[in-house]
């Protein structure tokens, strides 16, 4: 500055400052700068024109110039056209690396400009435009996710049709849909929530079209399979992204208070059911029986029937025969009749008859020949 005291500091001052403030070292003035404090003597207050000139090389070493006087100020840091150049290039290839996306396997990176959805990116290293003006989200597609539903009792208890009260506790699989991994991003902001409060409307829902019996036996599967299709049509309906794997009942019984009653009573009809199935059983069992039985005598009684029949019918007819032969013969028919009906008793008598004309020799074994015969 003009007025910068360019003497060294030991030397006295010949004309302080542009306004002549006197002479030497010892005047009243002590160098009669306008800003002086007043007072005598070489001790004088703080002189304003040296304040400015600190600040003056405090900011000069703040922006990289150098300090103010020549009498011995430090230099500060100068960067020069290549230190600004390697600053801007590190500068740019920082922005161009929020460009870079690296995807893992069973995730996808959805892309978004100024927050509208472009594409998707699978497994790999892909390249987008920097941000701002494009950013990406990266998704697990494949992670399978278990919500547990009904742990606490407020929740597990649940209305049928008939009017019964069901304590049920089950398990919702879902994980990100594959081809829809925006929806995810855009439309759910709570998924486990979503899933939670979608899942135990549908469940009480069935629920409460379905009978209490059903529901704790046989007609798990069904209630199952039921909630699983609804929660999905649900979820697509919302554009949720979610993707419903399994619906599976951990638990599904009555009221802790009635559940020993409700045992007995199903016990109780187990044992019915029990006895139903051996009555059954033994029906299928013993009326094929009386039905073979009876057609087995019916059989045998129509045999009988028809054999009688014929017999009646064969004496008849050989009764009249002979009567012909002994309307033409008398006497021959009669002895013919007399000796058929001699041979048929004594054929079944253990006797031997002999003619005394017969001429048999005493010892012939009649009685051996009589049983071979």
């Amino acid at each position: 500055m003009p007025w910068d005291d360019k003497t060294s500091g030991d030397a006295p001052k010949s004309a302080g400052g542009p306004w002549g403030g006197g002479s030497g070292g010892g005047g009243d003035n002590n160098g009669g700068s306008p800003w002086n404090r007043p007072g005598g003597g070489g001790s004088g207050g703080p002189d304003l024109e040296d304040q400015m000139r600190r600040m003056q090389e405090r900011f000069k070493r703040g922006v990289g110039g150098r300090g103010g006087g020549s009498g011995g100020g430090r230099r500060g840091p100068n960067f020069g056209p290549f230190g600004f150049l390697v600053v801007a290039l590190v500068g740019v290839f920082a922005w161009l690396s929020t460009g870079v996306v690296i995807v893992d396997a069973g995730q996808q990176a959805s892309i978004f400009r100024f927050g509208k959805w472009q594409t998707n990116f699978g497994s790999g290293i892909h390249f987008h435009l920097p941000s701002p003006i494009e950013t990406h989200v990266i998704v697990p597609v494949e992670e399978q996710q278990e919500l547990r539903i009904g742990l606490v009792a407020e929740d597990s208890l649940m209305l049928t049709q008939d009017e019964n009260i069901a304590d049920l506790q089950f398990s919702v699989f879902w994980k990100v849909k594959t081809d829809a991994p925006q929806d995810f991003i855009l439309n759910v902001k709570e998924p486990e929530e979503a899933v939670e409060q979608v899942a135990e409307s549908v469940m009480r829902e069935v629920v409460g079209k379905s009978q209490l019996q059903n529901v704790i036996t046989t007609g798990r599967d069904v209630v199952q399979a039921e909630v699983e299709d609804q929660v999905q049509a649900l979820l697509d309906d919302y554009r949720a992204g979610i993707e419903i794997l399994d619906v599976q009942i951990a638990r599904s019984d009555p009221p802790a208070p009635v559940i020993e009653a409700f045992n007995d009573v199903n016990v109780a009809e187990q044992d019915a059911e029990t006895n139903i199935n051996q009555a059954t059983r033994d029906a299928n069992q013993v009326v094929p029986q009386a039905r073979g039985t009876a057609q087995r005598l019916l059989q045998e009684a129509e045999g009988y029937r028809d054999r009688v029949i014929a017999d009646a019918t064969g004496e008849a007819s050989r009764f009249e025969q002979i009567y012909e032969e002994y309307r033409q013969a008398p006497r021959v028919t009669r002895e013919r009749m007399y000796l058929e009906t001699m041979e048929r008793v004594l054929g079944r008598a253990d006797k031997t008859v002999l003619d005394s004309d017969s001429g048999a020799v005493p010892y012939l074994p009649l009685d051996r020949v009589d049983r071979r015969q």
